[in-house]
Formats: structure tokens, C-alpha cells, sequence
């Protein structure tokens, strides 16, 4: 990818998230405010780990900048993904954001303790997930400084 005319590379973000509406909103996020960096989504725990593996399917898949990260997931829960990525050495220097409906303090201290680099609660207003999504991405395009992708 060449880099725009303002400096700023685009980055690689994976979603991993199963609520179809969630997907939806986020993509419409990174349209609507021109967003470009580029979104991934898979929508299971099990499919997140075959994808930041590069197993299977996921063989040729680009090593994400950032990961949001929900909790509450199929097949494996969104805390055990956060472990597992947090404990393998290639994996662990990705940002990892829980973007999640949870705002039970249990969830964000396990995050937290878990390594997590930062907990976000999905706003249910459209507007106000928007500017969230945002938010997320100037301060991870424009304000740190990420580890050159593996």
C-alpha cells in the first residue's frame, strides 16, 4: 500500500464481532467518515485465532494493526481470545481493543488483567458509535505510534 498524501499510512483492523447490526454500524462508520483503513471482520473467537494464525482459510491474511474485539462471542469467548493473544509472542504486541456491550466492572478489570490496551463500550446510538469508531481510529492512525506490522 503506498502511503497518502498527508503521511499517514491506512492500517489493517480486524473485528471480530458476531452481531450482524454491530458489523453493519462499524462499516458504515469507516465509511461515512472516509475512513481508510482497511476492515476485516470474522465473526467468531475460533475464526479470529485461525486468522491471527494465518491457519486454513486465513492462510494468506494480512497480520492486523489493531484489533476491536468483542466479548461476548461464538464457539470462543472474547476474554479467551484476549489470552491467547496476549500470551503469544508474535500476537501480543497487536492493540487490542474490547468494543463491547459489557459494562460490568468483572469484564473490564478482566480485560484489563488480561492486557488489554483498551475497553470501550458500544454506544446504541448510531451517531454516537460512529464518533466512538472515530475516535478509536484518530488516536490509533494519528496519535500512536504502532509496532511495524510482523
Amino acid at each position: 500500500m503506498t502511503a497518502p498524501a498527508d503521511g499517514k499510512s491506512p492500517i489493517e483492523v480486524l473485528l471480530v464481532e458476531d452481531d450482524p447490526g454491530d458489523v453493519l454500524m462499524t462499516q458504515e462508520a469507516f465509511e461515512e467518515h472516509k475512513l481508510r483503513n482497511r476492515l476485516t471482520v470474522v465473526s467468531d473467537g475460533a475464526e479470529a485465532l485461525a486468522y491471527l494464525r494465518q491457519e486454513g482459510a486465513y492462510a494468506d491474511a494480512v497480520t492486523p494493526d489493531l484489533i476491536l474485539l468483542d466479548l461476548n462471542l461464538p464457539r470462543r469467548d472474547g476474554r479467551e481470545v484476549l489470552e491467547e493473544i496476549k500470551e503469544d509472542e508474535v500476537l501480543r504486541r497487536i492493540p487490542v481493543v474490547v468494543l463491547t456491550t459489557s459494562q460490568a466492572d468483572e469484564d473490564i478489570l478482566r480485560s484489563y488483567q488480561l492486557h488489554a490496551n483498551a475497553y470501550v463500550t458500544k454506544p446504541v446510538d448510531f451517531e454516537r458509535f460512529i464518533s466512538v469508531v472515530r475516535q478509536i481510529d484518530e488516536f490509533f492512525v494519528s496519535v500512536v505510534k504502532l509496532p511495524p506490522r510482523g
